[in-house]
């Protein structure tokens, strides 16, 4: 079977890792990276910057561009980026990245564009979302939901049954212990231990964790 031929959308410190990986797990040959603010000479890991998102349709059919593999951290600039780009390419397929040491056990539901770094545990019967980032060394345990657009940074950590909200982010080193749901839209801050349930649209840390604030949509994760 022949390569996809891909487009990494996105050419930050991020997208470093996501072409790791795609360089990595095979089956898929990454023809250039799309920036809306990077020059068209620059080259990312030896990738050619190929143009903006508005060149998409463009670059998609002249670049021969099969799929897209967004490589945008913020959880809710990913989302209006790829619904910027739905609504101009709507066929355009948005694959999984999975590095090879991710541990998908048997059984786990997978969307679609997300990415699933080295390391990162999916445990059995567990379901992940469209456009999620699982970081490095992070795990999600059996029968977990996360939502779209949710990301866990490195060394965090869902115990069994844990409901996590689209949009929601888990930061490094967070713990959230067995059964609990986390809202939408929420930020669990570096290093917090969660013992129990928290709502939308909230920032929380500490040990145990608390809530400091409320937070919108579109406010920044860090």
């Amino acid at each position: 079977m022949s390569a996809m031929n891909v487009a990494v959308i996105g050419g930050g410190g991020h997208s470093k890792v996501i072409i790791d990986i795609l360089e990595k797990m095979g089956g898929m040959r990454i023809v250039g990276i799309v920036d809306a603010n990077l020059p068209m000479d620059q080259h990312v890991l030896g990738y050619e910057v190929l143009g903006r998102d508005a060149d998409l349709c463009r670059l998609i059919s002249d670049r021969g561009i099969q799929g897209l593999v967004m490589a945008i951290g913020d959880n809710w600039r990913r989302s209006r980026i790829v619904a910027s780009i739905q609504s101009i390419c709507p066929t355009i397929e948005f694959p999984n990245a999975i590095h090879p040491s991710a541990e998908l056990a048997k059984n786990v539901h997978l969307g679609i564009g997300s990415v699933f770094m080295a390391g990162c545990v999916v445990n059995s019967e567990a379901a992940i979302g469209n456009f999620c980032i699982l970081n490095t060394n992070c795990s999600v345990d059996h029968d977990g939901k996360v939502g779209d657009f949710a990301s866990f940074a490195p060394n965090s950590c869902a115990g069994g049954a844990v409901k996590v909200g689209d949009f929601t982010a888990v930061c490094l080193g967070a713990n959230i212990i067995d059964r609990l749901t986390i809202g939408s839209h929420t930020v669990v801050g570096a290093g917090a231990t969660v013992l129990c349930d928290l709502p939308s649209h909230v920032v929380a840390y500490g040990t145990p964790a608390r809530i400091v604030r409320s937070r919108s949509a579109e406010d920044p994760y860090l």
